[in-house]
């Protein structure tokens, strides 16, 4: 398996849940399919979907929750 790190699409805030009483899109460890949401990017109070591009398993996040990202900054890796 070869490990990619998937980058950030554009700048703002990283949630990794769709709102703070739901469970998080994804786990590390989770399987991953083309299209799977895997988190938002909030900018200026509009939540855009980080969607997997290729399959294979969630590895890692290399942000935190919560955490303000920039553009092309690692966001997670994925094991396809």
């Amino acid at each position: 398996m070869a490990t990619t790190q998937v980058p950030c699409p554009l700048p703002g805030t990283f949630y990794r849940r769709p709102s703070p009483d739901q469970p998080a899109f994804k786990n590390e460890g989770d399987p991953v399919a083309v299209g799977d949401t895997i988190g938002l990017i909030e900018v200026m109070k509009t939540f855009n979907e980080v969607k997997a591009e290729i399959a294979g398993t969630l590895k890692a996040f290399l942000v935190e929750d919560e955490e303000a990202v920039m553009a092309g900054q690692p966001l997670y890796e994925i094991d396809a």
